[in-house]
């Protein structure tokens, strides 16, 4: 279903809409040569718009610009298998940092060795599926997971690469809970309490694991490279100490992620050209001034590769004016699709993309269906005086996190995910049912009467119990009674 090239590229402002983002003369918005109107009618709201080919570019310019270094996709900003296999197909590495993450990596045949495997609180059961697909690199973050990885490592006969995860003391100028390079925070190894020493040293003892570097990640939406310097730093004068402790020279230094990205037209993030310059010159200069090799650097883009390729469209459902107060605008997601405004506070802006709307402009708060005061779309949004139900707003910066923290509050399914390119559209990932969402219930007859006892019951279900006649038959755990 291809559109016509439309005719005006103004409104638009920069940085925030994806690159193939275009205007024509009458106000409806084309993402990929397909307008949005189009996609509406096709494949319903809310949904998520991603274009395709500005996902590539902007991957092939990290892959250019860090082409002497490991890049990263991180996972958990969006993933799903067609995305993975996007990341694969541009040549860039993966970091997942669960087991389902893992899993859709492995769905894919994502090559297991350009695969790094975070995470806090990885169980037994992930380790042995990481071990067993032959995952390149993982990052241990505690005492306890080095002993696990180690004896899962022995018992499937391999040697494991690890990355010892250090908290390197650096505070990022960001939001508290995306904020992870400071000492008072989950995430791994405190350097100045010495722990990422012992942790070095442990990891060191253990024949089934190859120590091969350092990693680090302060934080997330990050405008400058100022914490990135003090965790260089930081680092290098871990890795020097590790080279006098024990001889050893690490070959990596994965620096982590959290570039930030443009949500309104206040923010202005540093280019991946001037970000790579800039890392790439302060692991140098510290490496020559600590007399060490420089080690091969990593870094992990999320939200700088997908987070502007994607917009949320709405249909505005109803406008609601409070005199002398706000007007509030609903429309048919909310906070289900995007709860970073209500988590972080986040800031977004959006436009009226299915026409062109009234000269003059009005302030309005953006706000979802759900059942939440919070429940916020965007804050502080100018909007034509006409908007009115049924004409579509979209969202941009939609792509990182939006989909991979989205929730079923309320029992509305998650939208789909839109992938446009080159005037033709395909869903990567399907629109949820009402079929989806009552899936898992068990249903009410499975419960073998326990809400009636006069109720028969099942075949193998005890008489108003919901217990199986026999419980050996279960999977799970057997609790001592």
């Amino acid at each position: 279903m291809s559109e016509t090239e439309p005719t005006a590229v103004t409104g638009l402002e920069e940085n925030l809409w994806p690159a193939t983002a275009r205007l024509d003369a009458g106000g409806v918005l084309s993402i990929g040569g397909m307008r949005v109107d189009a996609l509406a009618a096709e494949f319903g709201t809310p949904a998520f718009v991603l274009d395709e080919a500005d996902f590539r570019a902007r991957a092939a310019a990290w892959r250019r610009a860090f082409a002497e270094c490991d890049v990263y996709y991180a996972g958990k900003a969006f993933l799903c298998r067609t995305f993975a296999r996007w990341v694969d197909e541009e040549g860039l590495r993966l970091d997942v940092c669960t087991g389902g993450e893992l899993a859709v990596a492995r769905s894919v045949g994502f090559p297991a060795e350009r695969l790094l495997f975070h995470g806090n609180n990885k169980s037994v059961g992930e380790l042995q599926a990481a071990v067993q697909y032959g995952v390149g690199r993982i990052a241990v973050d505690s005492f306890v997971e080095i002993e696990r990885l180690a004896a899962v490592a022995a018992a499937a006969g391999v040697r494991q690469r690890v990355l010892v995860r250090v908290t390197p003391g650096v505070e990022a100028h960001t939001h508290s809970y995306v904020s992870t390079g400071q000492e008072d925070q989950k995430f791994g190894f405190s350097l100045a309490g010495g722990a990422a020493a012992q942790a070095v040293a442990a990891v060191l003892a253990e024949d089934s694991l190859e120590l091969v570097g350092l990693h680090a990640h302060i934080g997330s939406q990050i405008f400058d490279t100022a914490g990135f310097g003090l965790a260089a730093h930081r680092m290098v004068g871990l890795l020097a100490r590790i080279r006098d402790d024990h001889g050893v020279e690490l070959p990596e230094l994965d620096l982590g992620g959290g570039l930030g990205i443009a949500y309104t037209s206040e923010d202005a993030p540093l280019g991946v050209d001037e970000l790579a310059e800039r890392l790439i010159a302060l692991v140098g200069k510290e490496c020559a001034a600590a007399g060490l090799p420089v080690p091969r650097l990593g870094v992990e883009p999320g939200r700088a590769l997908v987070g502007s390729t994607t917009v949320t469209l709405y249909a505005v459902g109803t406008v609601k004016e409070l005199p002398g107060l706000r007007t509030f605008v609903s429309v048919d997601g909310g906070m289900s699709d995007n709860i970073r405004t209500s988590l972080y506070d986040a800031r977004y802006t959006a436009r009226l993309v299915s026409r062109a709307g009234a000269s003059t402009a009005h302030v309005v708060t953006l706000v979802g269906r759900h059942c939440e005061s919070g429940d916020v779309v965007a804050h502080d949004v100018s909007l034509p005086d006409d908007v009115r139900p049924g004409d579509l707003v979209a969202v941009p910066a939609s792509g990182a996190y939006h989909r991979s923290m989205a929730s079923n509050y309320n029992h509305v399914a998650r939208p789909p995910v839109i992938a446009v390119r080159d005037g033709s559209a395909r869903v990567i990932v399907r629109r949820e049912t009402e079929d989806d969402l009552l899936r898992l219930d068990a249903d009410p007859a499975d419960l073998g009467g326990a809400a009636d006892p006069a109720r028969p019951a099942r075949p193998g279900v005890r008489a108003g119990s919901a217990e199986p006649a026999n419980p050996q038959g279960s999977t799970g755990a057997q609790v001592a009674r």
